[in-house]
């Protein structure tokens, strides 16, 4: 009778404890699934924010080699794990994004790379825009440059002009 009564409470602590494994996995495939929802854009905006960087230092052989980042981050984007909304902006910019990345990695030329910057900017704001990123991120604009940029940082540092005209532009935009 003893060890009836213990195998019984033996069974049901195994049932217990694989349900509860179970919950707890079925738990971490969703925000595993979330985490890669999530990741897909953030490794392309977080590439587009060190070309930026390096656009500043006004360093043109950074530039290229954080462009060349910029195009590997886009082209590991699984479309198919995009929300909706993202998808649909992603399939308008994607060949853009994908053009510029490619235009500012194959120079050394830093004006031409600022240029091909303003285009790369504006698509990068129609995605984040569709999307949540992980933190603020701020539009900024340069009259000099006549041109928007993002960072990550609400303090004005102008990709356009680098250190020639660091803090010229200013924030026309908060992106929550």
């Amino acid at each position: 009778m003893k060890n009836t009564i213990a195998t019984i409470a033996a069974v049901i602590t195994l049932l217990f404890t694989a349900n509860t494994i179970q919950a707890n996995s079925v738990k971490t495939e969703k925000t595993t699934n979330e985490i890669a929802e999530s990741t897909q854009l953030q490794a392309v905006y977080d590439a587009y924010f060190t070309v930026k960087d390096a656009l500043i230092k006004s360093d043109a052989k950074l530039t290229s080699a954080k462009a060349k980042d910029l195009l590997t981050a886009i082209t590991a984007v699984k479309m198919d794990k995009l929300k909706s909304n993202e998808h649909t902006v992603w399939m308008k910019v994607v060949k853009k994004l994908s053009a510029d990345a490619k235009s500012i990695s194959a120079t050394t030329d830093l004006k031409k790379q600022r240029e091909t910057f303003k285009s790369l900017s504006k698509s990068t704001y129609d995605l984040i825009k569709v999307s949540s990123p992980d933190q603020p991120v701020y539009k900024q604009y340069c009259p000099m440059a006549d041109a928007d940029w993002l960072s990550k940082e609400k303090a004005v540092k102008n990709p356009y002009y680098g250190s020639s005209m660091l803090t010229c532009g200013n924030v026309v935009e908060t992106i929550k």
